[in-house]
C-alpha cells in the first residue's frame, strides 16, 4: 500500500487494485472506501488516531473488500448508501454492470489483479440517503450519484473544498483527463452524476480511480458520445 498526501489531514491510500482515502479530525479519522480483501491490515498498521468511521461509496469488492475486517479490528462504524447497503452486507447480490464493448476485455484484465474467493463482509452497517450530514471535516454532506451503482454516492466537505466521488469519476491513467466512471449498472445515470459534481466546484476532487483533480473542472464536451480509456483497475 502507498500512501501520498494531499493535504496535512487528507491522504491517499493506494492499492495494486483501488484506492481509498483517510480524512483527519484531530485524531479522529474517516476513511473513504477500504480497499479491496486483504487491505485491512496495512491500513491499519498506518492509522495516525482512532479510526471513527469507514464511509463506503458503494459496493463493489475493491472499495469494500477491508471494511469488515477493518471494522472489527477498530470498532469503526460502516456506512453506505440504503441502496447498496443489503449488497455490503452480502445479503443480496448486487447488480452488475452493463458492459459497454470496449470495456469487456478491460474489465476482464483488472479482475486478474484482485483476489480469488469470498470475503467477509460487514453485518452491521449504518445506511444514508442523500443530504445526510456526517460529523466530518467540520460538516460533511453526502449526495446520491447513481448510476456506477445504484445506491453510489459521494461525499462533500464545503468547508475544505474536498469532494470525494466514488466511481462516478476517474482520471486517466495515460493523459490524467476527468472521465466518467466505467463498469456502470446504468451508464446514462453515470454520465448524470458526472456532470452534477461538476458543478460542485470543489478544490480538490478525489476520485475513485486515477489521481486527485486539483481545481475546478467540467465534463468533456463529448463525454455522452465518446467512449474514454478507463483506469486499469475494476470498479
Amino acid at each position: 500500500m502507498d500512501v501520498i498526501e494531499i493535504l496535512p489531514r487528507l491522504h491517499l491510500l493506494r492499492f495494486p487494485v483501488g484506492q481509498a482515502y483517510l480524512w483527519r479530525d484531530d485524531d479522529e479519522l474517516t476513511l473513504i472506501d477500504a480497499g479491496p480483501p486483504g487491505s485491512a491490515a496495512p491500513i491499519a498498521a498506518r492509522l495516525p488516531g482512532r479510526l471513527r468511521r469507514i464511509v463506503l461509496t458503494h459496493f463493489h469488492e475493491d472499495h469494500v473488500g477491508g471494511a469488515a475486517e477493518l471494522a472489527a479490528m477498530t470498532g469503526a462504524e460502516v456506512l453506505a448508501h440504503r441502496s447498496d447497503a443489503p449488497a455490503v452486507r452480502g445479503e443480496v447480490p448486487g447488480p452488475s454492470p452493463v458492459f459497454e464493448d470496449w470495456e469487456r476485455p478491460l474489465h476482464a484484465e483488472a479482475l486478474r489483479h484482485l483476489p480469488r474467493g469470498g470475503f467477509e463482509r460487514p453485518s452491521k452497517v449504518t445506511e444514508l440517503s442523500a443530504g445526510d450530514p456526517l460529523d466530518v471535516g467540520g460538516g460533511a454532506r453526502v449526495l446520491h450519484v447513481p448510476g456506477h451503482t445504484p445506491g453510489s454516492i459521494a461525499l462533500h466537505l464545503p468547508t475544505h473544498g474536498v469532494l470525494f466521488t466514488g466511481d462516478a469519476v476517474a482520471t486517466s491513467p495515460v493523459d490524467g483527463r476527468v472521465i466518467p466512471g466505467v463498469f456502470n449498472v446504468d451508464r446514462a445515470g453515470t454520465l448524470r452524476s458526472f456532470a452534477s459534481l461538476a458543478a460542485v466546484g470543489a478544490r480538490i476532487t478525489c476520485c475513485g480511480h486515477g489521481g486527485p483533480i486539483m481545481g475546478s473542472w467540467s465534463p468533456p464536451s463529448d463525454s455522452t458520445t465518446t467512449p474514454t480509456p478507463p483506469p486499469p483497475s475494476p470498479s
